[in-house]
């Protein structure tokens, strides 16, 4: 048997909280700021090192389900991104810890903008794990691109994608990011 790792509630405040009051998957204004994403996870038996905690991978994996459970829970689904042919790769992850994680805890994980360009092509993006009353577990500050999945190379968001993007609660900080094309280093 294996445990699972994720335990959403549809009832959950934690879920979305949004200006707007619209359901889950509603088209309305796509550039408004979602004011704050929350994913609510447990420790499972496979997330834990050989110290019995929960191991760097997993705060990782967390990390990235709540990437893909924001574009999901806002109109762009696993599907859509095989469907256009594109996908997120992360170049850069900084994982700082600040307070263990053991099995069956349940933690709480948000998702803030910290960084987009231009054309959308790049972006930063900071996880915050907090257990409890909001006590700081750790943070994933992670930076990627946008990549073309036919031709291998980086490249613009389609809009529908770009606006969701835009719309990722803003963190503390944020900046605009330099354009693919006018920095080496993407």
């Amino acid at each position: 048997m294996r445990w699972s790792r994720t335990y959403p509630r549809v009832a959950n405040p934690l879920h979305r909280n949004r200006k707007s009051h619209c359901g889950v998957g509603s088209r309305a204004d796509l550039t408004e700021s979602v004011d704050r994403f929350r994913q609510l996870f447990r420790v499972g038996w496979g997330d834990l090192d050989g110290n019995h905690h929960m191991a760097n991978r997993a705060f990782l994996d967390r990390a990235a389900d709540t990437r893909v459970l924001f574009f999901a829970q806002n109109g762009f689904s696993v599907s859509r991104f095989a469907t256009e042919r594109i996908g997120p790769v992360i170049v850069r992850d900084e994982l700082v810890y600040r307070k263990e994680l053991r099995l069956m805890d349940e933690f709480t994980v948000d998702l803030e903008l910290l960084g987009l360009s231009s054309d959308g092509t790049r972006i930063a993006m900071s996880n915050t794990f907090r257990i409890g009353n909001d006590e700081l577990v750790a943070t994933v500050r992670s930076e990627g691109l946008w990549f073309d999945l036919d031709k291998r190379r980086p490249r613009p968001p389609p809009p529908e994608l770009d606006a969701v993007q835009r719309k990722m609660p803003r963190g503390e900080g944020f900046k605009e990011l330099p354009s693919r094309g006018s920095s080496k280093s993407s």
